[in-house]
C-alpha cells in the first residue's frame, strides 16, 4: 500500500541500515536496525505509522543528501 509519508525505503542487511525518503524528498539513513524491524516495515499495512511507532526516535540516523 502506498504511503502518504514514505516514498520509498530499502534496508541493508549486512550494514543493518534502513535507508528512507520522504514524500518531502527528505532522505536518512537509520543505523543498527534489527532485520526483524526491517521485516516488519516489509509487512506493515501502512508504513507510515509503522516507520512513526518503531523506528524514528529509536534509532540514530544521518541525513542522506539529495
Amino acid at each position: 500500500m502506498p504511503s502518504s509519508v514514505i516514498r520509498r525505503w530499502d534496508y541493508d542487511e549486512a550494514e543493518q541500515r534502513l535507508d528512507v525518503t520522504f514524500v518531502s524528498g527528505k532522505r536518512y539513513a537509520y543505523h543498527q536496525v534489527p532485520e526483524r524491524i526491517a521485516a516488519g516495515m516489509r509487512k506493515a499495512i501502512s508504513k507510515g505509522s509503522y516507520f512513526n511507532r518503531r523506528i524514528r526516535d529509536h534509532f540514530a540516523s544521518t541525513q542522506l543528501t539529495p
